[in-house]
């Protein structure tokens, strides 16, 4: 402990803490990475009085060969340009090229990087390859994939000048399309539907056969899709590989779906047929569910279960409408169950169903239609009321993949192979709830705030991982969220080969930890720890009223979240954003400083109480009661100086005080009496993103409190700081993030005096390896009992076996 004798020695003190090395300013402002702002897009992240965007309105006509598992369909598109400028072509997208046989944008759906199988790569030195991906493999390379396009007109049904690139189409039109002016054209095309298992990603198809002979079908990317136009890209025309996900334009559909008859269908938008297509119990049930406080059935597990031992050799025609949306998908089997339930509140009026084959019971029935209703309640809160009139969750092949107002969820039971009974893990359980409230909420981002996915995938991932790390907290306590609290972001953060979040969809090796858990993980830091709930709350709403069905940037998110909470975020979008700066913050060290009261009786007390704390030497242990003093043996050799010593107090010392506060104010010398405590911490910045310091203080009372000091404490010295702590009793310890809200890499380093950390030691014996190639080579050779076996050819072979074996044979 030292005393300061005056108050004026701390500014040196700190400002002498900070190291003469190169500066790198973290502070330093976005301008030169940020677009210059404009009519259309302004500096304070919302929409210019010029903002415009484009439109299509598609009229879509489609039939589901089951046999065949093949979709033939035909469409009017029309375009309407909103932009200031003159097209002379447009640019439509052809996703289904994906599954080309010879295309280079083949998704590889458990290929190790999940890229396109022929810019695929693999980690060096591999030598195995999964069964999945090596099946994918081998039948990518003969699956009749991709659009078959059989004609594009123009409304008068002349053809169109086009060119296939890929997974993109360009349409030269007759004439330039102006400002202001519509074109219409049609096209009709048919293709294949994949298995989603071996070569789909997003949609496709799924077997029954081990079961009931059915097949399920997802449904998306099933027809030619107008690419974005904007003022910040231009054509979004980058090829779709997989990754990289969609944009598109806004428009309203009319959709007339053809499928077998006895087939359910789920889609965007409202039935506008039912009648039709529905039974009167089914219909009466539907309307039932809309104001039912839980689901209500509308297909039983029984119906479906008999309606999957027929094939209906007749069609039925769904229609569908849907308005202002920017995507149309649908899923259609005759081994659907259906519930339903509706919910409103404030300006959401919604219907909320669920599709799923009884292979998903009991969990299906039980979650799905609760959690699809719990999304939607949850998301309004922190972003606007849901507009549309159905939110869908469907059972099937794809694990988790969002479409305006209906979605495609994974997770099932198990059945035990011994009792045949239906069990599910925690993890089942929680993935479920976990991967509709992501979906569902997808709907909120970006299927109504429009974001580029096939450009930024964080821009949609990241916002709607963290708003759904928000709705699991309001699920149960103690939810098993994955991605959102900073602890769970730690080994990301401190890995190697880390890319930035702004970085391209395609371009990202990590996709799960980069897209989804880092860009969640920064906005949750952002809300709890650097601007506190109610500013973040407030501005990130903000965001979302500002840019729904409208196209945002990452830009106009950075400079909105700025603006709406009047707080400059530049470091931390730089931070977490655009480097892969981690945060270790290392508490350095403690210097423990009073106040010098001045007054000599006091001071020089306190002067004797740190002498008398010094560690007593070895030599004066050792001499205490064994070494013979002549002063003791002689009293009269003592004088003054052996009564007094230098912490004796002289008159001239009082004196000296006396005349030193005479002239002092009453507010000066009550500062002198305060008695503080003061300690001057030194900080590390190890990881280099700078961070708020979260310190928690435990005083010798043992009461304890937390200060937090913004991150703007790093402004002058990103590497090394020195901060002032003034306390009303001694400290004896001091925590940096004690309830890990920072994402700190190394906790080791964040506490004075240091803690240590518990772990566990497991004891082993150690097992050579066997190598008895004598012994393997005399070992039973275990054969199929003849009888079991079908196949003549494999009964054949068991028989040798069973020859070489010794084994009879009848």
């Amino acid at each position: 402990m030292k005393r300061l004798a005056a108050l004026t020695l701390l500014a040196s003190l700190v400002s002498s803490a900070f190291a003469a090395e190169p500066f790198d300013d973290k502070f330093r402002q976005l301008d030169e990475l940020l677009p210059t702002p404009t009519d259309t897009r302004t500096a304070s992240g919302a929409p210019g009085h010029a903002y415009w965007q484009q439109r299509a309105d598609y009229r879509i006509r489609v039939t589901l060969d089951e046999a065949k598992r093949a979709i033939t369909g035909s469409e009017t598109i029309t375009y309407h340009n909103k932009s200031p400028d003159t097209l002379t072509y447009l640019w439509v997208q052809l996703d289904q090229n994906m599954f080309r046989a010879d295309s280079d944008n083949r998704s590889v759906a458990s290929y190790p990087s999940r890229e396109a199988w022929r810019t695929a790569t693999t980690p060096g030195g591999q030598t195995g390859l999964g069964y999945e991906a090596a099946r994918f493999l081998v039948e990518s390379r003969t699956f009749d994939g991709g659009f078959k396009v059989a004609s594009v007109t123009d409304g008068s049904g002349r053809p169109l000048r086009n060119v296939i690139n890929k997974t993109m189409m360009r349409i030269d039109l007759p004439q330039p399309l102006k400002p202001g002016a519509s074109f219409s054209f049609n096209m009709a095309w048919s293709f294949n539907v994949p298995e989603t298992n071996v070569l789909g990603r997003r949609m496709g198809f799924e077997r029954f056969d081990k079961q009931d002979k059915n097949d399920l079908f997802e449904i998306a990317q099933f027809f030619p899709r107008m690419a974005a136009y904007y003022d910040v890209h231009g054509w979004q025309n980058k090829q779709y590989l997989g990754d990289g996900e969609f944009t598109l334009e806004f428009g309203d559909y009319e959709v007339e779906i053809t499928v077998p008859a006895d087939h359910i269908v789920a889609a965007t938008g409202e039935l506008q047929n039912a009648d039709a297509v529905l039974t009167g119990a089914q219909r009466e049930r539907l309307q039932r569910a809309r104001k039912s406080d839980k689901p209500v059935v509308i297909v039983t597990q029984a119906e479906a279960e008999a309606t999957e031992k027929g094939r209906a050799t007749a069609t039925k025609t769904w229609r569908f409408k849907a308005k202002n949306v920017r995507d149309f998908a649908w899923a259609s089997s005759r081994k659907f169950i259906w519930d339903a339930q509706g919910f409103k509140k404030g300006e959401t009026d919604v219907l909320a169903m669920s599709y799923y084959p009884k292979e998903g019971n009991p969990l299906w029935e039980k979650y799905s239609t609760q959690a699809i209703i719990h999304t939607i309640d949850n998301y309004n809160k922190y972003a606007f009321d849901y507009p549309y009139p159905v939110a869908i969750s469907v059972n099937g092949p794809v694990g988790g993949m969002e479409y305006p107002m209906i979605s495609f969820n994974g997770g099932r039971p198990t059945k035990d192979k011994k009792t045949g009974a239906l069990t599910y893990s925690k993890n089942v359980k929680y993935g479920l709830i976990s991967v509709i409230i992501h979906e569902v909420g997808h709907n909120y981002f970006p299927m109504i705030v429009n974001s580029d996915e096939r450009q930024w995938t964080w821009m949609d991932e990241g916002l709607n991982s963290f708003m759904q790390f928000l709705a699991e907290q309001a699920w149960e306590e103690h939810y098993p969220a994955r991605r959102g609290e900073p602890r769970n972001i730690v080994d990301y953060m401190k890995s190697r080969n880390q890319q930035p979040i702004m970085t391209n969809g395609e371009s990202i090796v990590n996709r799960g930890a980069n897209a989804y858990a880092k860009p969640a993980t920064a906005l949750n830091v952002l809300r709890e720890t650097v601007l506190g709930r109610e500013l973040f709350d407030f501005a990130f709403k903000e965001y979302a009223q500002r840019w729904k069905f409208k196209r945002p940037t990452p830009a106009d998110l950075f400079r909105t979240l700025e603006d709406a909470s009047g707080t400059d975020l530049d470091w931390f979008w730089r931070g977490w954003f655009y480097s892969t700066d981690a945060v270790d913050v290392s508490v350095d060290g403690i210097t423990e400083y009073t106040i010098g009261t001045k007054d000599p009786d006091i001071e020089k007390a306190w002067q004797k109480a740190q002498r008398d704390a010094q560690p007593v030497s070895l030599t004066d242990q050792r001499n205490k009661g064994t070494l013979a003093r002549r002063v003791d043996a002689h009293p009269e050799l003592k004088d003054f100086y052996n009564e007094h010593d230098d912490f004796t107090v002289t008159n001239r010392d009082r004196n000296k005080y006396n005349e030193a506060v005479e002239d002092l104010e009453d507010w000066e010398k009550a500062l002198l009496k305060e008695g503080k405590h003061l300690y001057l911490v030194d900080f590390s910045n190890l990881g280099g993103l700078v961070t708020p310091l979260v310190l928690e203080i435990t005083l010798q009372s043992g009461k304890k409190y937390v200060e937090r000091v913004p991150a703007e404490v790093w402004r002058y010295s990103p590497k090394k700081i020195t901060k002032l702590i003034i306390t009303d009793e001694p400290m004896v310890g001091l925590t940096q993030d004690p309830y890990l809200e920072t994402a700190d890499t190394d906790i080791s380093n964040n506490a004075w005096p240091r803690k240590l950390t518990p772990s566990r030691l497991e004891l082993f014996k150690t097992q050579r390896p066997q190598n008895d190639m004598m012994k393997d080579y005399g070992e039973k050779l275990k054969v199929k009992d003849v009888k079991d076996v079908k196949d003549p050819k494999e009964a054949v072979k068991a028989a040798e076996q069973a020859v070489e074996a010794g084994k009879a044979v009848e």
